[in-house]
């Protein structure tokens, strides 16, 4: 069983910069892709980005258009997300999941990470 805890959110004017974290405990955190989610009151859960459990990261969506990034530090058991040039757009809760990478699935697809946090709100201000 992988817990994940997220932290960094917070708010912050458009324009700006944030970046938040995910840390992972209780399992084998280099064994697994991770990704970043996040909902917006009253939408459907959105894929942000995703790392493969080696570093690669997956191709951006066009909602996210090159403005953030995604490392991970698997030493500290940690997936980051650096979120520039924020806009009101962005507000939402951001999650963080792990894809088990030895079964099949989509990064892109909620429904087959395995586990999730608990989210950490990002609030843009205009």
């Amino acid at each position: 069983q992988v817990q994940l805890v997220e932290s960094g959110g917070g708010l912050v004017q458009v324009g700006g910069s944030l970046r938040l974290s995910c840390t992972a405990s209780g399992g084998a955190f280099s064994t697994y892709a991770m990704g970043w989610f996040r909902q917006a009151p009253g939408k459907e859960r959105e894929f942000v980005v995703a790392i493969s459990k080696s570093g690669v990261r997956v191709p951006d969506v066009d909602s996210v258009n090159g403005r953030f990034t995604i490392s991970r530090d698997n030493a500290k058991n940690t997936v980051y997300l650096q979120m520039n040039s924020l806009n009101p757009e962005d507000t939402a809760v951001y999650s963080c999941a792990a894809f088990k990478t030895d079964k099949s699935g989509s990064y892109y697809v909620a429904e087959d990470y395995e586990y999730w946090g608990q989210g950490t709100q990002v609030t843009v201000s205009s």
